[in-house]
């Protein structure tokens, strides 16, 4: 299924989770770090807690357990209450990334850029900030249910994100959305194709009933 994914558009798969009954599984908030960067995956989810500076033992903060419980092609997602410290660097990608994690969404802060970028991890944040979240948060939890900007997000969900945005698909219904999509996007080619041959796109919006 995540390579059937690979084709679609963050955008169309929210028409999908529309047309599914789930119209609250957008995160509007968080977004790409970098251009380019896109992820899908089934979900390892993090929950951490957050302070002011001291608040927690630096060992608390267990960036490596969240890598740990990742396996190749999961995204690793962090419910962080969008505190504006970084949960996540350049070395942390640059571990992820060889051992074949798929990407980090958070919802709060990451820092390293440049490094993100060099090694090509795709991560989306809330915050760019260069502030360490050591001694400022703590990781409660490994794969229990978070709240990520708003969405609701169990472990074996499947995220995916690009330059639009993020989306979160509930495991129980990805197939039935996915599939969906897919219709979505052939209707969205063959109107695409109509525009060139001389319709309107009042027309061919009405042709494939998008108003």
């Amino acid at each position: 299924m995540i390579n059937r994914i690979a084709s679609l558009a963050t955008s169309t798969l929210a028409n999908a989770l529309d047309d599914t009954g789930y119209h609250d599984k957008v995160m509007p908030g968080i977004k790409a770090v970098a251009a380019g960067f896109r992820l899908a995956g089934p979900v390892v989810t993090v929950k951490e807690a957050s302070g002011e500076f001291g608040s927690f033992r630096s060992e608390d903060f267990t960036v490596g357990a969240m890598i740990d419980a990742a396996s190749a092609g999961d995204v690793i997602v962090v419910e962080a209450g969008g505190a504006p410290y970084s949960t996540w660097g350049g070395m942390a990608s640059y571990a992820a990334k060889l051992k074949g994690v798929a990407g980090l969404v958070v919802d709060g802060g990451v820092r390293d850029l440049e490094e993100i970028i060099e090694c090509d991890f795709p991560v989306f944040a809330r915050h760019m900030v260069p502030t360490t979240g050591r001694t400022r948060l703590k990781v409660e939890a490994i794969n229990a249910p978070i709240v990520v900007d708003g969405v609701r997000v169990e472990p074996g969900d499947i995220i995916v994100g690009d330059g639009t945005g993020i989306v979160c698909l509930p495991s129980q219904d990805a197939a039935k959305i996915v599939g969906l999509a897919e219709e979505i996007a052939r209707d969205d080619a063959s109107a695409m194709e109509d525009l060139k041959a001389g319709l309107t796109f009042s027309e061919a919006m009405a042709k494939y009933k998008k108003i």
